[in-house]
């Protein structure tokens, strides 16, 4: 089965405490909500210690169009993902010429030609690597990134595939907007960068490698009718207005873990077969719906959380800087994982894996 050799991670230049932005925050709303005193509160009740932005708070401060916003887009994601993509492959002793196939995922800003064209034209990638942009699959997009990842690794064995996962959340950040949605959001959304190198079972790349690696053996996309209002963008004239339902978490404890048991049932395992729960953490209400729905203790999500405390939500790459943190540690062959993330649609992304 295709195998996971790597997730490296590129972190944004400013680093913002949450206490900074509650008070970034309180400043901007105050005027639109008589008691910001007690919905400033959810910047401390998250959990969340710190974010990293593109951008620092002053440039906030001013509102900006959507021009401006997706060029600062651009501009950043083109930087930090060349990064990430030579990190991934100097650790590994790699060239660009070893890459077969790029998976871009993305849904905080717009680009085309896509990102992955405009960082081979910085980077002398072969002009034949097959590039597959993947957008609007929010906090799903890297679960599925990495699923579809392992597809074409099944298809061709040999073959190493980047998943480059590019989300720069905090220029999605409207200064008119003064509803409780974009409040919300502000106290939860971040930047970050992060690639994940998925090989072949023929790949060469393969060959030395010394401790237990993800293998992935199964998917599933799955998709909730009739819920495109829960979770989600709103284009308009001056950029995207974040869509982000109160009823998220209710849906995670109700939805989820039918949706999770008949998938690893299908697969011959039962929940107490899990050893590595690789979720991403749409904010501590979907860590503690998460546990809630599948009975899990605070042990199972403890690397999630720690991501969340650290970097915040950062939509689509956020799963893959939880895998890494699971790559980073001694995971014994025969560990079965569980990846899962869930995005708009409603929906949600599932991943097995075996360290071997």
């Amino acid at each position: 089965m295709p195998k996971i050799l790597s997730v490296e991670t590129e972190i944004p230049p400013v680093k913002i405490t949450q206490n900074d932005a509650a008070e970034f925050a309180t400043q901007l709303f105050s005027s639109s909500f008589r008691d910001i005193g007690r919905l400033i509160q959810v910047f401390q009740n998250g959990e969340i210690e710190s974010r990293y932005f593109v951008k620092d708070l002053e440039w906030f401060s001013r509102d900006h169009s959507l021009q401006e916003k997706n060029d600062e887009f651009i501009h950043h994601a083109v930087e930090l993902g060349s990064k990430v993509v030579k990190k991934s492959l100097s650790n590994q002793n790699l060239t660009l010429d070893d890459i077969d196939a790029i998976y871009t995922i993305s849904t905080s800003g717009l680009s085309t030609p896509s990102l992955e064209a405009r960082i081979m034209n910085r980077l002398s990638f072969s002009p034949h690597v097959k590039r597959i942009p993947i957008w609007g699959l929010g906090c799903a997009g890297g679960a599925s990134g990495l699923s579809r990842a392992y597809e074409y690794c099944l298809a061709f064995p040999a073959a190493n595939v980047l998943v480059l996962s590019i989300e720069l959340c905090s220029l999605t950040f409207q200064h008119g907007d003064r509803s409780k949605s974009n409040l919300i959001g502000t106290s939860l959304f971040a930047d970050g960068v992060a690639c994940a190198l998925v090989c072949g079972d023929d790949s060469p790349a393969l060959n030395g490698t010394s401790k237990p690696l993800p293998s992935i053996f199964a998917t599933q996309s799955t998709l909730l009718q009739d819920s495109l209002d829960v979770m989600g963008w709103e284009v308009k004239d001056d950029g995207l207005y974040v869509v982000f339902s109160k009823d998220i978490p209710t849906l995670v404890k109700q939805w989820l873990r039918p949706n999770v048991e008949g998938f690893i049932q299908a697969n011959g395992l039962d929940l107490k077969d899990i050893k590595h729960f690789i979720a991403h953490p749409g904010g501590k209400k979907v860590i503690e719906g998460y546990m809630d729905a599948l009975g899990m203790d605070e042990s199972m999500t403890s690397e999630s959380m720690k991501v969340l405390k650290e970097f915040g939500n950062m939509s689509s790459v956020t799963i893959l800087y939880v895998l890494k943190e699971f790559m980073d540690k001694d995971c014994k062959c025969g560990d079965i994982g569980l990846g899962t993330a869930l995005g708009p649609g409603f929906s949600s992304e599932l991943l097995l894996m075996r360290w071997e």
